[in-house]
């Protein structure tokens, strides 16, 4: 079966959908397959991917409304192995309509217990906000993914999502875990980057991963192409980081020199 990871910060300006994108993306390069749901109304990650938000007629709100099978709103990237299930404005749409809905929280769930199997990952980007399109994400994963950014107010909010984790786990989905948590937009030259990565290791201990995403010039810059990083600059620093984020993911070792490597001195 399929392991399924919800991508989750209801703090804005994390590095969410980069991550998501990236991650799904190098893990489709090491040879799984791999599903990307959009789960975000603003569909950054659907054009970030390489698709024109605005064309997309069938997308993940008609399956939360069970009026699609997720297999009918998947599409095709330019990654072999990756397959996205696109959003547009009118999941915005979705959470009005459900109120009320028995089951509501258990849509995509439902949705993905049919193709988990044919699937080694699927990567669920979650919009920044604890909404019922977050907590349908939660309760359809096995674990989730927290990106914190490097900077001053890092731990804002982190405690309310970690109660929010801590409610779904004890009312609808036991099983989820904290898949681990990803420093992102570390700039090694400050010593607030490394005050923050310091005290997140602290809070999240063992479950904080090794590998830190930099601030990354390429990787800015990819979303406004709609390409990820592998096929904007696969030879920049972020690129680098994400593939060796993703071996973490897969349970790989990292390069012994990987944490010393460029830009992180």
């Amino acid at each position: 079966m399929g392991k399924i990871i919800t991508i989750c910060n209801q703090k804005g300006g994390t590095g969410k959908t980069t991550s998501a994108i990236n991650i799904a993306v190098y893990l489709a390069v090491a040879g799984k397959r791999v599903m990307l749901i959009d789960l975000d109304p603003q569909a950054n990650t659907t054009s970030g991917s390489g698709l024109n938000k605005h064309n997309v007629v069938k997308s993940t709100y008609h399956v939360l409304l069970e009026e699609l099978d997720i297999k009918d709103v998947l599409q095709p990237t330019a990654i072999p192995n990756l397959l996205i299930a696109p959003s547009n404005l009118d999941l915005t749409g979705a959470e009005v309509e459900l109120v009320g809905s028995l089951g509501r929280e258990y849509r995509l769930k439902k949705a993905l217990e049919k193709v988990k199997s044919e699937f080694d990952f699927i990567i669920i980007d979650s919009p920044p906000s604890l909404s019922l399109l977050t907590i349908n994400g939660l309760c359809a994963a096995d674990s989730v993914l927290i990106p914190v950014q490097c900077e001053y107010y890092a731990l804002e909010g982190l405690s309310q999502l970690n109660n929010t984790i801590k409610l779904v786990r004890d009312n609808i989905n036991p099983q989820l875990t904290i898949e681990g948590v990803l420093l992102t937009m570390a700039d090694f030259r400050t010593n607030l980057t490394k005050e923050v990565i310091q005290e997140v290791r602290k809070h999240f201990k063992d479950k904080v991963y090794t590998t830190v995403i930099p601030r990354n010039i390429r990787l800015t810059e990819a979303p406004s192409f709609g390409k990820p990083i592998y096929l904007y600059d696969k030879d920049s620093l972020g690129a680098q980081k994400y593939q060796e984020l993703c071996r973490e993911i897969m349970g790989l070792p990292l390069d012994p020199d990987s944490a010393k490597s460029k830009g992180e001195s």
